[in-house]
């Protein structure tokens, strides 16, 4: 699948009509400077598209309208050139419904000391132009970003670049269906969750589709078509001998292909771009979905494992976040731990569903035994994860919220080989420190399902939280559980609040 529809970003420049016509072709001309900078920076890979010149509050009105109403903007970006006076921008930024970063910055780096003048010092205000529009934008209670310096320098425009990546990860969840095939995993608590606040806060449909709706169209799926699926698991991965033409268990690859490749049209054909399955409802199904389900998060679809169409939703989101990334982003799920090592572990895993996006070394494709779900043994790829620093977030409805839960990781290879575990792994040493870590988790409520990326990071997340209003409890290098405490319940108190009664 294409991870998303071609988007961009709108340029927008604050001045007012006091100028007069010649300072206002000097601040369009610079305004496009400025937007062309930040739009070839290497960084940026969401196209910058520059917007005339808004000098009234009709202007500026439209503006934002028009920016709401347009499906590939996913966000708005703003600068005071000159001064802009505020009273203009209030209807505007109260309309305003797409992500917004304020951009502090000016035309020049240096200043021209020898030749300063008053019409110099006219058309250069962005010192304090900036300061008046953000003084309304917090009156109103404007969510966004702040930036401030050059757009030459690679920290402002990989900053910039992050807030891109939040603004087409919540642009993803606003128009996101979710297909969950059968309910949550049975006496699970964290899986479950209220399906219409999801519509509400996040734009997010949810619905649910019995696993024999899926079973039709795998069973209508014609022989051509396994035979492209089957010859893809051979040409990208190392395949175990049984599994291979001629093999004895050839004909669980070939069901397997079919599994994929029906699972695939069931959610093209509905428009959805994630997905859940849970292996106690497994309906007509001879294999709980490994390797299929493998291959289309690698493709960019969100998943969740026993119905947690949360998962499902955060996964596709940061797969969208990490799109042209270096690194990969997984389904997750924390199993059990090295509490004897220097440095003790994490060793995480899931019965089958980890995506091959984070492998170290090309995958494995085996068949094993399952001792869950009461059916024939499933294919899977089997690999370690690739080292790096990453993270783990996870989504938690907490009744009258939601929350994400972060932590700052550092995946590093299995200290020891694990000839025995048939499974796809990750091993992470969390930060602080994996009592800390894991202390300040369990007090947040955090879920055991989880996305891990290599491919975002801890910027994105606190931009993609902002963007969507949800509150974002951090664990990373500095953290201790009892300030994390504090700040939890500082954070709790003040979403409440937020949210009105």
């Amino acid at each position: 699948m294409a991870t998303s529809a071609p988007l961009e970003c709108w340029f927008l420049t604050g001045s007012q009509e006091m100028y007069g016509p010649d300072t206002l072709a000097q601040v369009e001309l610079q305004s496009k400077q400025i937007a062309t900078q930040l739009d070839d920076g290497p960084e940026v890979d969401v196209p910058v598209v520059w917007k005339p010149v808004l000098t009234d509050a009709t202007s500026i009105r439209r503006a934002m309208l028009e920016a709401n109403a347009d499906d590939a903007c996913i966000g708005v970006v703003i600068w005071m050139h000159t001064f802009s006076p505020a009273k203009m921008w209030i209807t505007g930024l109260d309309l305003l419904r797409k992500p917004l970063l304020h951009l502090h910055t000016q035309a020049n780096v240096d200043l021209p000391w020898a030749d300063i003048d008053m019409d110099f010092m006219n058309l250069n205000q962005a010192a304090h132009g900036d300061r008046e529009v953000a003084h309304i934008e917090s009156r109103l209670g404007v969510r966004r970003k702040v930036v401030s310096g050059h757009v030459t320098s690679p920290r402002v425009r990989s900053r910039v670049a992050a807030w891109l990546r939040a603004a087409r990860g919540a642009h993803a969840v606003r128009s996101l269906r979710v297909a969950r095939f059968g309910d949550n995993m049975r006496n699970v608590a964290v899986t479950e969750g209220d399906k219409v606040e999801a519509q509400l806060r996040l734009g997010t449909s949810v619905n649910t589709y019995g696993v024999n709706d899926l079973v039709e169209v795998v069973e209508q799926v014609a022989e051509r078509e396994i035979e492209d699926v089957v010859t893809a698991y051979l040409d990208d991965y190392a395949v175990a001998e049984e599994l291979l033409p001629g093999g004895g268990r050839h004909a669980a690859l070939r069901y397997a292909a079919r599994v994929e490749a029906g699972l695939r049209a069931f959610l093209e054909d509905g428009g959805f771009d994630a997905f859940t399955s849970n292996f106690e409802d497994l309906g007509g199904l001879r294999q709980l979905p490994g390797i299929g389900v493998q291959r289309l998060m690698a493709d960019g679809y969100g998943f969740g494992a026993e119905g947690d169409w949360k998962t499902a939703i955060l996964l596709r989101a940061t797969k969208v976040m990490g799109e042209r990334r270096p690194g990969g982003t997984s389904f997750m799920e924390d199993y059990t731990y090295d509490l004897g090592a220097d440095v003790p572990l994490i060793l995480g895993a899931h019965m089958l569903e980890v995506c091959p996006s984070v492998a170290a070394e090309r995958p494995r494709a085996e068949i094993h035994p399952l001792t869950i779900g009461g059916r024939e043994d499933p294919v899977r790829l089997v690999f370690d994860a690739a080292p790096g620093p990453g993270i783990t977030v996870g989504l938690a409805d907490m009744g009258e919220r939601f929350r994400l839960v972060l932590n700052e990781i550092d995946v590093v290879a299995a200290p020891r080989p694990l000839p025995r575990l048939p499974v796809a792994r990750a091993v992470w040493a969390p930060r602080p420190s994996l009592e800390t870590s894991t202390e300040c988790w369990l007090l947040a409520g955090g879920p055991h399902h989880t996305a891990l990326s290599t491919a975002v990071g801890v910027e994105e997340i606190r931009d993609f939280a902002e963007v969507l209003g949800i509150e974002l409890a951090e664990i990373g290098a500095g953290t201790t559980t009892e300030r994390f405490r504090s700040e939890l319940r500082w954070t709790q108190a003040y979403h409440r609040l937020a949210a009105g009664l």
